[in-house]
């Protein structure tokens, strides 16, 4: 038939490779996670036990304990991330956008190289840093006669947690700055003009024109932060170890799964208890995307230029 659009082979056949490697790496193995925490394994064999290990997890006292213990801190680590490090990021973005602001460049490429450091390397180093016995720190701080605020702080259950999430904004401040960067440089040259035209300058300009502009940027960014807090695991392995010391003051989700899952010094592996906190988390995650595709970002107003 003349009117017959033709079949269009060649969207399978590029999209296959790319269909095929995320199934088999991502879809898969997410699946395998999900039944694996349906079943209890034995000498005899599996079991499945349908929701006994959610139920174990959640109303067993040692496994609830060491459960919240670890949501709470992975969540006041997002909250350190939200507070600090998006801020931060488009404070950075807005100064390094300014036309004329010298070697700009070069602060953009200073600011984002720890993002491509390795975990273990960062972990490392600011723990060298930070130690009260052989630590860079407390010389540095001497140097501003501020030597009496120096603290062991990674060896404090109040305040290790809190150092690595300042530990980790530094490293990662420069994703939202260059996001956050690139939104403020797509903004049409019209509009600035316009309220130039209209006495908005300066700092005015970016809270009443600029910021409005990049919303959906801080959208986007806010969900990346919340899906890369709620899967974090390299830093805090990497400074603290598996135990994520002292005392779990550490602890989050993902040194909890590691522990359980492969087990630790005197703990057992338990790979279906491992996968019953790895779906948990699976759904921690789902529903804070959720949340945000569907009550949050309806309502950002997204500009065509």
């Amino acid at each position: 038939m003349a009117g017959k659009k033709p079949i269009r082979w060649h969207i399978a056949v590029f999209l296959a490779p790319a269909v095929l490697i995320y199934t088999a790496i991502m879809i898969l193995p997410l699946f395998g996670t999900l039944e694996l925490s349906l079943f209890h394994s034995s000498p005899d064999g599996r079991t499945f036990v349908g929701l006994d290990n959610f139920r174990t997890l959640f109303g067993d006292p040692r496994w609830a304990a060491s459960f919240w213990n670890a949501l709470a801190n992975n969540t006041w680590f997002f909250i350190i991330h939200m507070l600090v490090q998006n801020p931060v990021g488009i404070l950075l973005a807005a100064l390094l956008s300014h036309p004329k602001l010298r070697f700009r460049a070069f602060y953009r490429t200073a600011i984002f190289v720890p993002t491509i450091l390795s975990f273990v390397i960062v972990g490392f180093v600011w723990k060298l840093i930070l130690s009260p016995l052989w630590g860079v720190a407390p010389s540095l701080l001497d140097l501003f006669g501020l030597k009496a605020l120096f603290s062991p702080w990674l060896g404090k259950e109040e305040y290790a947690l809190t150092a690595l999430g300042l530990v980790s904004v530094w490293q990662f401040v420069g994703i939202p700055m260059m996001l956050i960067y690139a939104a403020l440089l797509s903004i049409p040259d019209e509009i600035i003009e316009a309220a130039e035209i209209d006495g908005i300058t300066g700092v005015a300009q970016f809270w009443k024109i600029k910021l409005r502009l990049i919303l959906p940027s801080i959208g986007i960014i806010s969900i990346l932060t919340f899906v890369g807090n709620f899967n974090a695991f390299d830093l805090i392995y990497s400074a603290q170890g598996a135990l994520a010391g002292p005392n779990f003051s550490t602890d989050i989700l993902g040194t909890f799964l590691y522990r359980t899952f492969f087990g630790f010094q005197l703990q057992i592996g338990d790979p279906n208890m491992g996968a019953t906190i790895a779906s948990m988390m699976f759904f921690i995650i789902l529903v804070g995307v959720c949340l945000y595709l569907f009550a949050i970002q309806r309502r950002l107003r997204r500009y065509q230029f």
